[in-house]
């Protein structure tokens, strides 16, 4: 029985479940001690004793281990053991293993049979920064030719659809006729309502110290016709049905099903594709329209409780300030939107990655793609518009 002295541990207290105690044998050796079940789940003890210990004067021999009190153990003791092996090696102190199981001392002499190079976390943890652009501009460069080429297939199902050589079924596009129009009325309806009594509660508060009350008809007629009703339809459907595309197809993608229409002899593009861009470009003008209507009515509710301004005077003042031609600036960019937003939903769910993740993250990229696409699109259409005085 040797008579080694204990090495008090300083640092804060181990659970009693997992413990390591240290002491110097009279030969100089440093024995590490592993006592209880020892678990990832229940957390290690810190490294910093053995450190100290290493770096004391004068330093042990060699290291020891004594195991014989474990009783269990995950690939957390041997991440401790690792960490004490490399402390070892950067001061020349032997490692004695024999003590531990024979099934640790194998996954430690694999864990170590590669020595990690130099720098190697650093490395992988930082990118240099020219590296990350380059990067970047090469993952956008690739994503714009993947969109051309998408949208070159969709141009050329177009055409075959035109001269009827397009095979897909005409129920699916009835569904999704259905789908992109009456039963997106409920929120479309919330929405420009909202977007009308918010426009004329705002023009109210500043038209009222001019005592120009009545001409609220006239901003909430114009701005929805020309601008809001277009731009909050195109939104609302980008984050309900562009996302809903999007998932559709992803979960096709996962199920295999795409690849299935494939080996049949279907082009993907006239199955699925074609039936819900057509659907779109239907609806869309006859939401914006709707929408277009509903916010002016937003609107004549503000003006008739703000304003004290019948029903027909906010009639009549609509009617002469709002022309055709403003309705039908509005209905021209809806049916381009609602291109837009078919084209970022499909191309998305058609990139889809095999997994359920994926999917989610197909959606969520159709909704931001198809919105800036609108946002980009509706600035094109406002200076174009202006430059022809439409």
């Amino acid at each position: 029985m040797d008579t080694a002295q204990a090495i008090p541990q300083d640092g804060p207290d181990v659970s009693t479940e997992c413990e390591v105690s240290l002491d110097r044998s009279p030969e100089g050796a440093l024995r590490v001690r592993l006592s209880g079940a020892w678990g990832l789940e229940e957390g290690l003890p810190p490294v910093d004793p053995v450190r100290r210990e290493l770096a004391s004067e004068p330093p042990p021999s060699r290291v020891e281990f004594d195991a014989s009190d474990l009783s269990a153990w995950d690939s957390g003791v041997l991440s401790y053991l690792v960490q004490v092996d490399e402390l070892c090696s950067e001061r020349g102190i032997e490692v004695d293993r024999e003590s531990l199981p024979s099934g640790l001392q194998r996954l430690i002499e694999l864990a170590t049979a590669v020595p990690e190079t130099k720098d190697a976390r650093e490395k992988a943890t930082t990118t240099p920064f020219l590296a990350r652009v380059g990067k970047g501009t090469q993952s956008l460069a690739e994503g714009g030719q993947e969109m051309i080429e998408f949208l070159g297939e969709v141009t050329a199902s177009v055409g075959r659809m035109l001269r009827g050589q397009a095979r897909f079924r005409m129920v699916d596009l009835l569904s999704f006729i259905q789908d992109c129009g009456a039963q997106a009325l409920p929120i479309v309806t919330l929405i420009s309502f909202l977007v009308g009594l918010i426009l004329a509660f705002v023009g109210a508060v500043q038209l009222e110290q001019f005592g120009a009350q009545i001409y609220v008809a006239n901003l909430v007629g114009f701005a929805m016709a020309r601008e809001m009703g277009a731009m909050m339809a195109a939104i609302i459907m980008a984050g309900r049905t562009g996302a809903a595309f999007a998932a559709q197809l992803g979960t096709m993608r996962v199920n295999q099903e795409i690849d299935a229409l494939q080996v049949m002899g279907l082009p993907p593009l006239d199955f699925l594709v074609l039936p819900r861009v057509i659907a779109l470009c239907l609806m869309m003008p006859l939401l914006t329209l709707y929408a277009d209507l509903v916010g002016i009515l937003g609107g004549g509710v503000v003006a008739a409780v703000m304003l004290d301004l019948t029903p027909i005077v906010y009639y009549d003042q609509t009617v002469y300030g709002v022309t055709l031609n403003d309705f039908l600036t509005g209905l021209i960019k809806s049916s381009v939107f609602g291109a837009l937003i078919a084209f970022s939903g499909c191309l998305r769910g058609i990139q889809c990655g095999n997994s359920a993740s994926a999917v989610g993250d197909a959606a969520t990229s159709a909704v931001v793609t198809g919105i800036v696409m609108i946002i980009v699109a509706d600035a094109m259409f406002t200076v174009v518009f202006n430059i022809i005085g439409f």
